[in-house]
């Protein structure tokens, strides 16, 4: 008889987290007003090489600032509407660009 075992080495994603091969799709928390209209989810482009050296210009040294710069970058929001999320909601994001930038097979 052949016994099955689950692989545990892939790490699994939060319910709020969804990875696609263009980039992620964060379920917000709290859901929030972005160009006025209430919003629950934000998508986010994976990022190229131009994509953060521009960030890294922006940011003058400033890593928020840099991060910031990055983010609105890859969802298309500006920096006012990225202050408006809530912590958590933020963090899911941040959570979701690392998973973008990170290598598939570690």
């Amino acid at each position: 008889m052949t016994q099955v075992t689950q692989d545990t080495t892939a790490p699994t994603l939060p319910k709020w987290l969804k990875l696609s091969d263009e980039g992620v799709t964060v379920t917000l928390k709290y859901p929030t007003l972005i160009s006025e209209v209430l919003t629950d989810a934000l998508t986010m482009r994976a990022p190229s090489v131009k994509d953060w050296r521009a960030s890294k210009v922006a940011g003058n040294g400033d890593y928020e600032k840099q991060e910031l710069s990055l983010f609105g970058s890859l969802t298309g929001l500006t920096e006012a509407e990225l202050l408006t999320l809530k912590y958590k909601d933020y963090q899911r994001l941040s959570a979701g660009y690392f998973r973008l930038v990170e290598e598939d097979d570690v």
